[in-house]
């Protein structure tokens, strides 16, 4: 058996996207929500299977990847969050890249050599590398109207990956990888009037008009807090709005907080745009936290923790 591992974001999506148009086979898939990035503990493996490994932290999935690799199994590994120590097998391919200007679907893209470029460039635009997407989108040749259109596209899918449960969503990533599975071209995904593009448009805009309408609930000159209210809507628009303040205000990191079913808050964390570092450390200080440089995420995080991590993030930042 083989299995195609990934987040269920659109970077994660479309890095499996950009490898099975150009290498087609029949897979297992094993994703979920954005922040079920452990996905490797759940998988009991024989040493004939293969794994492909996309958008989910190496350190944070070392136990299952190692466990593979003793088994004798196939890993290919790419990948930009914290990976801790890279095993030295003979059976891994590894292929990480830390760089807060990249994403896993950019890696890919290099080692297709540009095969699907629209497709990475929707992808960088919806991990919210904009700016690095724009000189993509400019060197590729792009008119103004068609980088804006990946930009919406990319952000559409990596709003889909964000919520508590599946039930949250409004398709399985896995669903929306095999629906995109059928359009080699972004563009093509705008333009069929029965995608998955419409009904997540939509979705979209009444969730962040829900988001838009808020004050910050604490803000000083180096971070500004939002809360967002107990519901599906607000654990779908937390990442995707958590984007969107970092690009209105770049000087100013932005915490962005979900009630969840344990009487916490799930947090998302984006460094300012202009000082694009340490978002992963500061939520890897809280248990359930981590991420990369320039966005971080905390799964629970106690009501009693609220003050010290703006304290924490507010002096990182000062």
């Amino acid at each position: 058996m083989h299995y195609d591992v990934f987040n269920g974001d659109a970077d994660g999506i479309i890095s499996l996207l950009q490898l099975r148009l150009v290498n087609p086979q029949h897979s297992q898939l094993v994703t979920g929500v954005k922040r079920d990035i452990q996905l490797l503990e759940s998988l009991t493996l024989q040493s004939e299977d293969s794994l492909t490994v996309l958008d989910i932290s190496m350190s944070r999935n070392q136990q299952g990847l190692l466990r593979a690799l003793e088994c004798g199994v196939k890993v290919f590994y790419a990948d930009h969050h914290k990976s801790g120590d890279i095993p030295q097998r003979a059976n891994l391919e590894a292929h990480i890249n830390l760089d807060a200007n990249t994403c896993t679907a950019l890696i890919i893209d290099q080692l297709l050599q540009g095969r699907f470029h629209h497709w990475a460039i929707a992808a960088a635009y919806g991990d919210n590398l904009i700016t690095r997407a724009d000189e993509l989108a400019v060197a590729a040749g792009l008119s103004a109207a068609q980088a804006e259109q990946l930009k919406e596209l990319g952000t559409l899918i990596n709003y889909n990956g964000y919520g508590e449960s599946i039930e949250d969503l409004h398709f399985h990533p896995a669903k929306l990888f095999e629906a995109l599975l059928a359009y080699d071209d972004p563009f093509a995904v705008i333009a069929a009037q029965d995608s998955p593009y419409h009904v997540l448009r939509a979705a979209y805009e009444q969730d962040m008009a829900l988001a838009q309408a808020l004050t910050a609930a604490y803000q000083d000159d180096s971070v500004a807090l939002f809360k967002l209210p107990n519901s599906a809507a607000s654990r779908r628009i937390s990442g995707v709005y958590g984007n969107w303040l970092a690009n209105q205000s770049p000087s100013r990191a932005h915490l962005v907080l979900s009630e969840n079913s344990q009487q916490g808050y799930t947090v998302s964390l984006r460094a300012p745009l202009n000082n694009k570092q340490g978002a992963g450390e500061l939520c890897s200080r809280f248990v359930t936290g981590g991420g990369r440089e320039a966005a971080g995420g905390i799964n629970h995080l106690a009501p009693t923790q609220l003050e010290e991590l703006i304290a924490q993030v507010s002096g990182y930042y000062r």
